[in-house]
């Protein structure tokens, strides 16, 4: 292989050598026109592995020919984010104003995020951030309220496609060895529509054989790949699959195969709070009123995975994770709000029945609002059998309570008040 990989070297120096994102960058697009108009705001760019962050920035610094920064939040902290500050400060009493771009922006704590407020505030820094996820959930407020916000998407096969031919054509060191691509299926599926993967892929099968003219097929490409390449990609097709295995193992009940995909996650370097999330969202669809302290649980444990952080939160996903596979299982609740959104469609916005309505005027209260509503508490075991739906909709269920202890005793509950209304 050589020194500088080959996603490296082919990295595009403008615009209009950048693959992809023609959403943002095609001609009249809004960030190209942002970019050409030599004036923009902080930004985050948010999408997958490989898809042009790094690039996008490099671009924007090299059209605005303005001082850049550069920082990985996984090897920086609060110190160093201070100290190109301080350098951001000196170039602006030069009259240059600084780019500073933040890799794995999602990776800073609040801390970290806080260091770079002041300085986005005050116009000391141009903050340009990439992530891979969703900025609302890992970017504080007042730093995300003064970002724009760009979603790239995933690139698409003829992008890829056009990046591989670009490789063979463009760079001196492939030129030699005049390849011909047979088959380029492989490549396009261990990259999982990671730019970098790919080029470097392509870098590594080139570098397996001294064939000339080296012919490219699947066979090649899966050999040197499992030579090669890492297990688990938090990027490819790979993260996807094996968190999909994760997930279902839970919701299979089964917690050894459960620890054993976390293990894969966190040996190839999973960003916690990802595992915890997903946890987060499996507890009440899968688990739901089956078990309601699931909830419960899995939340801790997220905030329990933001304070601590690798090696020690785990042990706190590992429990989690356990707890989750050996619960009772529903997805009632799931298939409940599912299916009155579905019913919605069809019906549209039915009117609320007047005793519902709220009636904060004397008017409101003339024509009839709330003047037929029986107050629970005034009845005995606080309930009063009247209409709560739409008139349209009544006896309409949607929550049908499945057949666990938990949901059994809900079920009796809602038999004892309503009887046969809604045939519990």
């Amino acid at each position: 292989m050589h020194a500088i990989p080959l996603a490296e070297r082919l990295r595009p120096q403008s615009l209009d050598d950048y693959i992809g994102q023609q959403h943002l960058v095609g001609k009249d697009a809004i960030l190209r026109k942002t970019i050409e108009s030599g004036r923009i705001p902080s930004m985050l760019f948010w999408g997958p592995p490989g898809v042009g962050k790094t690039t996008l920035a490099l671009i924007i610094a090299q059209r605005l020919q303005r001082p850049f920064f550069s920082l990985s939040a996984i090897e920086s902290g609060v110190k160093e984010v201070r100290a190109v500050i301080e350098k951001a400060q000196q170039a602006k009493a030069a009259g240059e104003n600084a780019i500073l771009f933040i890799d794995e922006i999602h990776r800073f704590n609040k801390a970290q995020q806080d260091s770079l407020l002041g300085a986005v505030e005050r116009g000391i820094i141009t903050l340009i951030g990439a992530t891979t996820e969703n900025p609302s959930f890992e970017v504080i407020a007042p730093l995300l309220s003064r970002c724009q916000v760009y979603i790239l998407k995933n690139l698409e096969k003829d992008d890829l496609t056009l990046l591989i031919q670009q490789a063979i054509q463009k760079d001196e060191a492939l030129a030699q060895k005049q390849i011909e691509m047979i088959e380029d299926e492989a490549l396009l599926r261990l990259s999982g529509g990671d730019a970098r993967k790919l080029l470097n892929l392509l870098d590594l099968v080139s570098d397996s054989s001294e064939e000339r003219p080296l012919k490219i097929t699947n066979a090649l490409v899966m050999h040197a790949a499992q030579q090669k390449m890492a297990l688990y990609d938090k990027g490819g097709e790979q993260h996807y699959d094996i968190i999909s295995a994760f997930i279902k193992s839970m919701r299979g009940s089964d917690p050894n195969a459960a620890v054993y995909w976390m293990a894969r996650m966190i040996a190839g370097g999973e960003d916690p709070k990802f595992i915890a999330r997903r946890m987060l969202i499996l507890a009440s669809e899968d688990i739901g009123n089956a078990n309601p302290t699931a909830l419960v649980i899995a939340n801790n444990c997220f905030q329990a995975v933001e304070n601590i952080g690798y090696p020690e939160c785990r042990i706190i996903l590992s429990q989690c994770a356990v707890y989750l596979a050996t619960s009772p299982k529903s997805n009632r609740s799931y298939l409940a709000i599912d299916e009155a959104l579905a019913l919605i469609r069809k019906t549209g916005d039915l009117p609320v029945p007047l005793h519902l309505r709220n009636a904060p005027t004397k008017l409101m209260k003339q024509i009839g609002y709330g003047k037929e509503y029986d107050y629970s508490h005034n009845n005995e075991n606080h309930f009063a059998a009247q209409e709560y739906l739409p008139e349209e909709l009544s006896g309409t269920r949607f929550y049908d309570p499945a057949n666990n202890p938990r949901e059994n005793e809900t079920r009796n509950f809602l038999k004892q008040r309503w009887k046969e209304k809604y045939g519990y």
